[in-house]
């Protein structure tokens, strides 16, 4: 009898020795696990290696052709600069270039002069009319779509992805209307947006939008890697830039003309930076006060001494509204000893041109034959993208599982053994 229970001590010993390896092991390869999550947020450099962008008219009717043309021209803006449709979300909810009132059946045009047709013949609209909901639209963020919802519909981002996010449309004090039906909160997008951060949907986010009080629409982002800017403060409107008699109506509004005016400027190689489009804004000429905010954003502006003294030019009333300004010379101190580079417009705007992962060759030469041959948009074979997920079991060293085998015998060896005891 004294011999089995020594065995039996010896067996329980050993397994209180596994059971302390194995509990120490995965605490180690949990706190790896969480370093990797969190680290996604450093900022160091541009490490995506794909485009997206989310483009959203929330207005319907006819007196509402300028929100039409404002998310147009961005289309156009995004396409010529590299992003395919294939990438592109584009979310109509009126279509003004077939309204009976539209004196140029089947075109838009932003312009009294009527230089460039914005519609023309090769658009791709994914939602339209009543499709274009607060439901669809945070459905299409989330990726929590219908089995039945084809490809097209779909934004198909992961953690490599950096995405431009754009709307436009009648809104207020933290909220933006949709079709005068129902209405988005900023808590509504801040959320989604978390939801896309906690499940690898992105890199990082350029949030842009114009509509009356815009500013508060970014107020409630928490999320990592966002970077926001809007047409104007609380309690102050948005203006249309100019009317075309032809048309009847307003053809694009002040903040998105002149943006969409110094994108022209902008081509698929640029190393003009945010920062320089930040400080391109001219309150005479907008009419009201864009704001900006990159408290969340990790990498610098860019932009120089410009940036810096953002919103103390001509015309502005007050100091600029920039959330993020005391961070900024420590992130211009990092870009210039190498730790961080300034944010490019064409990290959000255009094709990726280059890839800033150097420890993954495959993901390199996969990505690059990604932006080589751009997928077509609806097509029934899905394109080849990176996608860098965390292990399901992110805290098991390699040989745990051999341990764990023996772990199995020895706790076999135990049970037998009680049991021998027992009779």
């Amino acid at each position: 009898m004294n011999l089995f229970r020594t065995s039996l001590s010896i067996w329980l010993w050993l397994l209180a020795s596994y059971s302390f390896i194995f509990l120490v092991s995965a605490n180690d390869g949990n706190d790896m696990y969480h370093n990797d999550l969190y680290a996604r947020g450093n900022g160091s450099s541009s490490s995506h290696t794909n485009n997206w962008a989310v483009l959203v008219c929330s207005s319907r009717y006819w007196f509402n052709y300028r929100h039409m043309a404002n998310a147009l021209g961005m289309y156009r803006t995004v396409k010529r600069l590299g992003i395919p449709d294939s990438n592109i979300i584009l979310m109509l909810a009126d279509d003004a270039a077939c309204n009976s009132r539209n004196k140029f059946p089947a075109s838009v045009y932003a312009n009294p002069g009527r230089h460039l047709d914005l519609y023309g013949e090769n658009i791709e609209v994914d939602y339209r009319g009543y499709e274009v909901t607060v439901e669809n639209f945070l459905r299409v963020l989330t990726g929590r779509l219908d089995e039945s919802i084809p490809r097209s519909k779909r934004l198909l981002t992961d953690r490599n992805s950096n995405i431009f996010v754009y709307m436009t449309g009648h809104g207020g004090k933290e909220f933006l209307k949709f079709q005068d039906n129902e209405e988005i909160s900023a808590h509504d997008i801040a959320d989604a947006f978390e939801q896309m951060w906690q499940g690898g949907r992105y890199n990082e986010i350029f949030f842009m939008i114009d509509t009356c009080q815009a500013n508060t629409m970014y107020s409630q982002f928490y999320s990592p890697n966002i970077l926001a800017t809007g047409a104007s403060l609380e309690g102050e409107n948005s203006y249309s830039h100019e009317n075309d008699n032809d048309v009847g109506v307003s053809v694009i509004d002040s903040y998105t003309h002149y943006v969409l005016q110094y994108m022209e400027r902008v081509n698929k190689t640029s190393k003009l930076t945010m920062g320089d489009l930040f400080t391109s804004f001219s309150v005479p000429k907008i009419g009201s006060h864009p704001g900006v905010r990159s408290d969340l954003f990790q990498r610098p502006l860019g932009g120089g001494d410009a940036m810096l003294k953002y919103g103390t030019g001509e015309g502005w009333r007050e100091l600029g509204e920039w959330v993020g300004r005391e961070q900024e010379p420590l992130k211009v101190r990092q870009a210039q000893t190498g730790e961080r580079r300034a944010a490019l417009v064409t990290d959000f705007f255009g094709g990726v041109v280059d890839v800033d992962i150097g420890e993954d060759t495959d993901q390199v030469e996969s990505s690059a034959s990604e932006v080589k041959q751009p997928a077509i948009k609806g097509s029934p074979k899905p394109p080849q993208r990176t996608r860098q997920t965390l292990p399901r079991n992110p805290g098991l060293p390699k040989g745990l599982p051999s341990v764990r085998a023996w772990a199995s015998f020895l706790l076999i060896g135990v049970i037998v053994s009680a049991v021998y005891v027992q009779r």
